[in-house]
């Protein structure tokens, strides 16, 4: 099964996404949202970007 986002309104009334991975797992987690629109743009935007190279940082 493929991964999935849900989009939810939290306790406080804001909304969040989560993504989860084939077997449920939580991978990710957003900051909190005014307004759906703003929450489905965010899933859009990690969409967009996931496609990216990896880099390795020093610390």
């Amino acid at each position: 099964m493929a991964g999935k986002f849900e989009l939810y309104q939290d306790k406080s009334g804001h909304y969040r996404f989560r993504l989860k991975a084939g077997n449920g797992e939580i991978i990710a987690t957003s900051e909190a949202y005014n307004s759906k629109a703003s929450a489905k743009n965010g899933i859009e935007s990690v969409k967009k970007n996931a496609d990216s190279p990896v880099v390795e940082v020093d610390s």
